[in-house]
């Protein structure tokens, strides 16, 4: 029994080492192959990029612009990891540096300025548009007139029937029997 598990163990090195050999075997070949593929890539490419100016080798990508952040933007994220931060190694919040500004609102005397101005543009454009719309009307008039010329008569008077009233009978008197 002992000399049976000495014999597997033989042979369980010898697959090992047979099989770390054809591994390695078959990793030389598939870098052949892929050199040989990769010249014929670049023979495509070259016969792609032919024209003048183009060069045959892979175009490179441009290197990625980073996005820029204004400064407030930069602080604003500063403190949230703070926060994070902070709440994660169970640290208290720290206080606000400072109160956020009261929101801006418009006074009655700004809002009827902006009223008053936009009243002002839209007579000016009224203004310059009214005479192009008059000349129009005009061409109009002019360009429809002589095509159609009918007199227009005096409007006809319906004669009126007058219809007697109708009025309700007068009620039957009776009279004694006898």
């Amino acid at each position: 029994m002992g000399t049976h598990v000495a014999r597997s163990r033989c042979t369980l090195n010898h697959m090992i080492t047979f099989n770390h050999s054809i591994l390695e075997a078959a990793l030389a070949g598939l870098e052949t192959q892929k050199r040989r593929i990769d010249a014929q890539i670049a023979e495509v490419r070259a016969m792609l990029f032919s024209h003048p100016g183009q060069s045959a080798t892979t175009p490179e990508a441009a290197p990625r612009q980073r996005r820029k952040f204004s400064a407030a933007t930069r602080r604003r994220m500063k403190e949230a990891q703070r926060r994070r931060w902070a709440k994660i190694r169970g640290e208290a919040e720290p206080a606000t540096p400072k109160a956020p500004k009261p929101k801006r609102r418009l006074s009655a005397a700004g809002r009827k300025a902006i009223v008053a101005a936009a009243k002002k543009r839209w007579a000016l454009k009224r203004a310059e548009a009214a005479p192009k719309k008059i000349a129009r009307k005009k061409a109009a008039v002019e360009k429809a007139a002589p095509a159609k010329t009918v007199k227009k008569s005096a409007p006809v008077e319906k004669p009126v029937v007058k219809t007697a009233k109708k009025t309700a009978p007068a009620p039957a008197v009776e009279q004694p029997a006898g």
